[in-house]
């Protein structure tokens, strides 16, 4: 009885685990130089 409980209990924290995942990685991605670095490269222009 106990070993069913605790495979329960097992259970559900690994959904809860799964539904309350807070990594996004399309939040760490590079998105390009930012205002700093253009401050510092004025010469560098806009490249299309």
């Amino acid at each position: 009885m106990t070993r069913r409980i605790d495979r329960i209990v097992m259970e559900w924290r690994r959904l809860i685990d799964r539904v309350c995942d807070s990594y996004r990685p399309e939040r760490h991605y590079m998105r390009g130089p930012g205002p700093k670095w253009h401050a510092k490269h004025p010469s560098a222009g806009p490249t299309l």
